[in-house]
């Protein structure tokens, strides 16, 4: 059999030598430092990057599985989340703990709900939980790991947030979970949690508010005077709230919370075998190692912003923010999608290709992710895209004139393809399309 083309080399190579490899790797990377990036990284400042580096290595090689061998780890992670239920409004009941990401936080809120069902309704086998089709794919994710079936309803058409409604309909004798986002990724809207958590106290099931992405976001946005649903454990009904440190909460990649109303919740969500060789192994999230770095640099973040760093920083992003949905909605072929609340949110047309303007935004160096139901092109602003605003939208309308001007053209290349596989109706199809399509991505070169 041929061997891979890549293959452990008999000598090493010298230090030098490595990092001038990993140097020269990086130039076909996106170059988000200029701005020209609206999504994936969430930065500050250079100074706490700078900050944050140096957390991350001083706990480079310390693993956080166990609390008794490092206890500064164990500190770190107990203020991370004190600080976090603080910021959202609960007690001292309440608890949690850090996870790599948001995905995991949402796994681990699926699998708690699951066996804390198992205990609290015994007679129910096949368990469901109901959510937005709005909701982040991770809560799909969960559903395959755990076997607990997602019932997705559609988002209110006129608004795009959860329909309170068709979601109390359908709850039935299985379900044991409601799921909020705060806000969601699509169109940056905050669900109707309040609502949600009347009908979540009224059948005594759980809610889970998704707020990866928002929630180190809404508390500032608020607190500088704009409108923010209350959506944390000031609603009587959350039993649990999900919060990414690295994003706005300006973290280093790795570092995401996961909290919940009461401890008698949260015992779910351990992982603990008694009878092995090796002796007692108790995990409190889907991991085993759980690297100490990120956990350190959470907790050098928050503690270095402080509130009045992340209200400066989220007054920054909001302000940026406004301008560019004002400048997007001046242009007559554009419109934002719903009522965003904070920083995230798309922009689509009725007047032409959406995605053919994403492909010359492309030529443009500018990187706006697509969306799909409506197609469209979404933004995650921060702080320094305050120097480019102004660049972006002179050309995001020179772009939309050019769409015009040639209206017989059609998106090509990448956006072609999400288009197409936006349209097909046959979505097994395009599963395995997408599958296919990933696995060539990964193979050997």
């Amino acid at each position: 059999m041929a061997r891979p083309k890549v293959v452990l080399p008999q000598e090493g190579h010298s230090v030098e030598d490595v990092l001038k490899q990993m140097d020269e790797s990086r130039n076909d990377d996106i170059n988000w430092r200029e701005g020209k990036v609206w999504s994936l990284v969430y930065h500050a400042n250079d100074e706490h990057t700078e900050m944050l580096k140096k957390a991350y290595t001083m706990f480079f090689s310390k693993n956080a599985l166990s609390p008794i061998a490092f206890p500064s780890l164990k500190k770190f992670e107990t203020e991370v989340v004190s600080m976090g239920i603080d910021l959202f409004n609960g007690n001292k009941r309440c608890c949690g703990s850090m996870t790599s990401g948001g995905t995991e936080s949402i796994l681990m809120a699926i699998k708690t709900y699951r066996d804390w069902a198992k205990e609290k309704f015994p007679n129910i086998k096949n368990p469901e939980m109901i959510l937005p089709n709005s909701a982040h794919p991770a809560f799909e994710k969960g559903a395959d790991y755990f076997k607990v079936k997602s019932v997705r309803i559609p988002v209110d058409k006129n608004n795009y947030r959860a329909n309170v409604k068709a979601i109390e309909n359908a709850i039935n004798d299985n379900t044991i979970l409601l799921v909020g986002s705060a806000c969601d990724f699509p169109r940056g809207v905050v669900d109707p949690i309040t609502e949600l958590g009347i009908i979540a106290k009224d059948h005594d099931l759980g809610l889970h508010v998704d707020g990866c992405l928002g929630g180190f976001m809404l508390p500032f946005v608020k607190k500088l005077g704009y409108e923010v649903p209350d959506f944390d454990f000031s609603v009587p009904g959350v039993t649990s709230i999900s919060a990414d440190v690295h994003k706005y909460g300006y973290g280093a990649k790795g570092a995401s919370l996961i909290l919940y109303r009461k401890e008698r919740i949260w015992k779910h969500q351990f992982s603990v075998y008694t009878d092995w060789s090796g002796g007692i192994y108790i995990s409190p999230s889907m991991r085993g190692t759980r690297p100490g770095g990120a956990i350190a640099a959470a907790w050098a973040a928050m503690k270095h912003l402080g509130m009045d760093g992340y209200l400066k920083l989220a007054k920054k992003v909001m302000d940026t923010s406004k301008k560019l949905i004002e400048g997007i909605n001046q242009i007559p072929e554009l419109y934002i999608i719903g009522n965003p609340v904070m920083s995230v949110f798309s922009f689509t047309s009725n007047k032409f290709d959406v995605y053919h303007l994403g492909d010359i935004l492309d030529k443009k160096d500018w990187h706006l992710d697509r969306i799909q139901f409506p197609n469209a092109l979404h933004m995650m602003v921060n702080p320094h895209h305050e120097e480019i605003t102004d660049i972006f939208l002179k050309d995001l309308r020179e772009s939309a004139n050019e769409v015009l001007n040639n209206p017989k053209e059609t998106s090509s290349g990448d956006a072609a393809i999400y288009g197409m596989i936006a349209s097909l109706p046959d979505r097994d199809k395009v599963k395995e399309y997408v599958i296919n399509f990933l696995k060539s991505q990964y193979k050997i070169k």
